[in-house]
């Protein structure tokens, strides 16, 4: 993590950035964020990081009391701050006040805090090698899909993988049906066509994902979102993560199956396709608008 943040609108130090100690964030984990990629000093699809942001906020009962333009135009500024030509950030809203049985009214303005710090790049294995985990992704939870700040048990999930010696892992939901990764979409290509799991098994509506769905339309790739099994995983000829933080992310080895490169790779023409947008972050955030 960089040295400076932006918290309500302002730029400090991290370390003498200062949030109240008792809140709904800190209480109940009642906030959301979305990380950002950030290529050449600029947020990359800022617009559809956005709109996330404010449908994720509703859903988990965050008010937000910043706007659209104003967050843009302090994250430009931390970006500039902190001199990051290529990295991430990441954008949190923080719920204020704490209603139920530990209801506290600490009297400040706002309903919300807005944090904002950037860090490097995310550093990608040349590698990737995926496992499946031991633990469910739960449909039926309010916040299925949900990016919000309590993040525990991906955590868990994420270090369990680690543990194993594997770098991601397979989230599979109630129903046995392939969800997505752990932090990241998950895409696998057989007999030519491009398959992810539909947002109704649990899976992340990624901003790097919808864009990668766009691509393959553009590449005249045939794609097929539904529910599937770990199974049809295992018989994939390629597999693939997305995320803001990994971009494309080709996987290697998933559990005993190896997958290697190959001249009209599915995977490595959208990898391509996608490098060309990030290359001008300009262009690819006016796209965004369209």
């Amino acid at each position: 993590m960089h040295r400076h943040v932006i918290l309500n609108n302002r730029l400090s130090e991290a370390t003498k950035a200062r949030l109240p100690a008792v809140n709904a964030a800190a209480l109940y984990g009642r906030g959301v964020f979305t990380t950002v990629a950030v290529y050449k000093g600029r947020p990359f699809l800022w617009d559809a990081h956005w709109t996330r942001l404010l449908a994720h906020a509703e859903r988990a009962g965050v008010e937000c009391d910043f706007g659209d333009n104003e967050t843009a135009l302090m994250l430009a500024r931390l970006i500039e701050a902190n001199e990051v030509e290529r990295g991430r950030a990441r954008v949190q809203l923080l719920a204020r006040a704490v209603r139920g049985r530990w209801k506290f009214e600490s009297g400040d303005a706002g309903a919300s805090d807005l944090l904002v710090m950037t860090a490097d790049a995310w550093p990608t294995p040349e590698s990737l090698s995926l496992t499946v985990s031991p633990y469910r992704m739960n449909t039926h939870s309010p916040l299925a899909g949900v990016k919000t700040i309590s993040r525990l048990e991906h955590v868990l999930a994420w270090e369990e993988a680690r543990a194993r010696d594997f770098d991601e892992a397979v989230l599979t939901n109630e129903r046995g049906e392939v969800a997505g990764a752990v932090a990241a979409n998950l895409f696998w290509v057989k007999q030519g066509a491009l398959y992810t799991p539909a947002l109704a098994t649990g899976a992340m509506a990624g901003t790097t994902r919808a864009q990668v769905i766009e691509l393959a339309g553009e590449l005249a790739v045939p794609f097929v979102e539904g529910a599937h099994t770990l199974h049809e995983l295992g018989e994939a000829d390629e597999i693939f993560l997305t995320s803001s933080s990994l971009g494309i992310a080709p996987v290697a080895a998933f559990d005993y199956h190896r997958y290697a490169a190959h001249a009209g790779s599915v995977a490595l023409r959208l990898r391509e396709a996608f490098r060309q947008l990030t290359l001008n972050a300009e262009d690819a955030q006016q796209r965004g608008r369209e």
